[in-house]
């Protein structure tokens, strides 16, 4: 019995410290390469398709620059070798310090922060968006290293 309490006590001390550990810094360059499918077209992924025409899988190289955080909060610009369009985002770090979701001006981001300098980023637009076009992406980027 005894075992079963120190063991309890044991957890109960350690979740909390867990939840509270420092918050991941953020900021800095992050560049990755992966795939997205893409119904229709926007500045990232260009062409005459519409979002009725049949889907394309596009490669994308983007640059995501994370020019400041507050706690929690992030932001910055990102473009990709198709697009310098330096489109604002915002980021939110989750209490698990490992979750982060977050959108830009026509869709948004569900992040996983894999390591202190690498992340998986998933991405999605619908077609309310300005441009109409339809896009999901999943990849992981890397921190550029100073």
């Amino acid at each position: 019995m005894s075992r079963f309490i120190f063991a309890l006590a044991l957890v109960a001390t350690a979740v909390p410290a867990y939840a509270q550990g420092a918050v991941p810094d953020l900021k800095g360059t992050w560049t990755g390469k992966g795939k997205s499918v893409v119904f229709g077209a926007n500045s990232y992924h260009p062409g005459a398709q519409t979002a009725n025409d049949a889907p394309r899988v596009r490669d994308i190289d983007a640059t995501y620059v994370v020019e400041g955080q507050q706690g929690r909060v992030a932001w910055g610009h990102s473009s990709s070798s198709n697009a310098d369009t330096k489109e604002p985002f915002s980021w939110a770090i989750a209490g698990d310090n490992k979750t982060i979701i977050g959108a830009d001006i026509d869709g948004y981001f569900h992040i996983v922060l894999v390591s202190p300098d690498r992340i998986d980023k998933c991405y999605t637009q619908n077609s309310a968006a300005p441009s109409k076009a339809i896009v999901a992406a999943c990849y992981s980027m890397d921190r550029v290293k100073r």
